[in-house]
């Protein structure tokens, strides 16, 4: 169907690939006296809503303020164009819970809606499908449709749902698409049952990429019965709940929790309408070391709520 970005007996080098990935993008700048400074050039999306929710779309870069754990930080690019085209990468679980309850037809049938009526033709789209410890991509980059389309039709559910190391190698690629907007769309019903990763280490790995994971939680699992397919006895229904959230809000993205086909659609669009309102600004660190650095993002406007990814390294 398409090319393998992860295959279980590849870990360790796919690992070292994402740990050695953020360094490339530092420069090293030679100072007097023998002193080295990294510098290094961070983007962050930034959604800003009022105390109504609605979306706030007026902000300049004035604005905007910037924190790294805790020290203002210039901001030294700002960009906000609501028809700004988008790069989205869609992860969708083929694990065999996905055959339950008709949860991948019906997130195959939303797909299709979302390509047909949702996006614009100068979005760009990828299709990563995971399934027993493998990440696959059945369809690249492009804004032609067709190839997603066709793949999405042929899909069945078989095997384990190793999420987590699905989560582990997604973002990277989603960093890969040509738009200044970019975004991961993780659709599953969070039954994790077969990852070697830990949440906490994927977090890290996710945070790496300025990439936002929006999430939905398809039907998730609420009896015993239903999740017959787990392996772990800490897997309940509020443990997927939390994990989900866990990753969208890490990356500055959005959690969704369905139960009904029809709403499939109604989010997806929502998801769209989102991207569309996000503030990509940026900043110059000379914190240089391999230490987490903690973010914090405000506005002149105490009322505003802002969103964006809390971290990186």
């Amino acid at each position: 169907m398409g090319c393998q970005i992860f295959k279980r007996g590849f870990w360790l080098c796919a690992s070292a690939l994402f740990f050695s990935l953020f360094p490339l993008f530092c420069q090293e700048k030679e100072v007097p006296y023998g002193y080295d400074v990294s510098v290094q050039a961070v983007t962050i999306s930034v959604t800003v809503q009022d105390g109504d929710g609605r979306f706030v779309d007026n902000l300049s870069k004035a604005d905007f303020r910037i924190f790294e754990n805790n020290r203002p930080v210039t901001v030294d690019y700002f960009s906000h164009e609501f028809t700004a085209p988008l790069s989205l990468t869609v992860l969708l679980d083929v694990s065999g819970s996905m055959g339950l309850q008709d949860k991948l037809p019906e997130s195959r049938a939303a797909l299709r809606l979302m390509v047909q009526n949702i996006l614009s033709p100068q979005d760009e789209l990828a299709l990563l499908i995971f399934a027993d410890g493998e990440v696959e991509v059945a369809a690249p980059f492009s804004r032609e449709r067709e190839r997603f389309l066709k793949e999405i039709e042929h899909l069945d559910a078989f095997g384990q749902t190793a999420l987590f190391d699905a989560l582990a190698v997604s973002p990277e690629y989603a960093t890969r698409g040509n738009r200044e907007k970019r975004a991961l769309l993780l659709i599953t019903d969070g039954v994790e049952n077969d990852s070697r990763m830990k949440i906490e280490d994927v977090g890290e790995i996710a945070r790496r990429a300025d990439v936002p994971i929006f999430v939905i939680g398809y039907k998730i699992p609420l009896t015993e019965q239903l999740l017959k397919h787990k392996r772990a006895a800490s897997l309940t229904p509020d443990s997927i709940v939390s994990s989900l959230k866990f990753f969208a809000e890490t990356t500055g993205g959005k959690a969704f929790f369905l139960n009904d086909s029809s709403q499939l659609y109604a989010t997806l669009g929502a998801i769209k309408r989102e991207l569309s309102h996000q503030y990509i600004v940026g900043f110059t660190s000379h914190n240089g070391d391999s230490q987490r650095k903690i973010l914090r993002v405000q506005t002149k406007k105490k009322s505003h709520r802002v969103r964006t990814r809390q971290s990186y390294r």
